[in-house]
């Protein structure tokens, strides 16, 4: 059998397992890029830093069908992907948005390499991939049309909010051990952030401060000023790291530093050792 009618009866298996039609941008998506380059399995061991979905450390691909349905991206968009890990679906959403319009930040640096190497071996080498905290987005870029997450939050952080455009849409799973693939937007009234109640008294020394009004349902767990607009779901997926919590880094200093010298020799970072150095002198 060969690859295009494999392909073909995994989309069809993809199909039954979310029971629904995929959408056709989607489907093209799918019939396009191949996972296989994406998944090899050494090329996430140890650093998986977003994807836990299955066994190669990456996102199964009905998780990342569902992340970029709930996206749902254009040609065109603006897209910002946090959590670049292998790429498999930066370069699915390059191939609806357009390679050039899509940008990825992860916080591993192992990450970022395996995603750089993976596209630029598929064709997609115009994506940027860059080695950010995801926490603060990419505002060089700003504003983006669309945002994935592709590590669990229980809100989107207040950066990326910031750098959604106006009519934009944000895609996270939310929630810590059980997730739900929550796609929001920013409220008609276009006031992210406020939680003033508006008949405050300007004069008084206090305001008093209430839930933004939003025109879903109260229990809209979503951020203040977005309200949610679908759910999918249940997903397992990693959350989001801080910095130095990341696969492969070692943190105690001494070890990572005797490490780095025993491979690299004099051309390894130097660390405690020069610190008596008047560094302003050599700049």
């Amino acid at each position: 059998m060969d690859e295009a009618s494999i392909r073909a009866d995994a989309i069809e298996g993809l199909e039954h397992q979310l029971d629904e039609p995929l959408d056709a941008s989607v489907l093209t998506a799918l019939q396009r890029v191949s996972r296989e380059p994406f998944v090899d399995d050494d090329s996430r061991s140890g650093g998986g830093s977003h994807n836990g979905d299955d066994a190669t450390g990456s996102l199964s691909t009905a998780t990342v069908v569902r992340l970029i349905t709930a996206l749902d991206v254009a040609e065109g968009d603006e897209v910002l992907v946090v959590g670049a890990g292998s790429g498999y679906s930066v370069a699915m959403l390059a191939e609806i948005a357009g390679a050039r319009h899509v940008h990825a930040v992860d916080i591993d640096r192992e990450a970022v390499w395996t995603a750089r190497s993976n596209l630029s071996a598929t064709g997609y080498d115009a994506v940027l991939v860059d080695r950010r905290d995801g926490v603060n987005g990419l505002p060089e870029y700003a504003p983006y049309d669309r945002i994935l997450l592709e590590a669990a939050v229980v809100e989107p952080p207040r950066a990326l909010r910031d750098q959604l455009a106006a009519t934009g849409r944000i895609v996270y799973p939310r929630g810590t051990t059980v997730q739900t693939i929550a796609a929001v937007e920013p409220d008609a009234d276009g006031d992210r952030d406020a939680r003033t109640a508006p008949d405050a008294d300007p004069g008084s020394d206090t305001t008093s401060e209430q839930p933004p009004d939003r025109s879903s349902s109260e229990a809209d767990a979503a951020p203040p000023g977005f309200s949610t607009v679908e759910t999918a779901g249940p997903v397992r997926i990693d959350p989001m790291l801080a910095d130095g919590e990341q696969g492969g880094v070692e943190r105690n200093r001494t070890r990572r530093e005797d490490a780095e010298w025993a491979t690299q020799g004099h051309f390894a970072p130097h660390g405690w050792e020069q610190e008596w150095i008047d560094w302003d002198d050599r700049l």
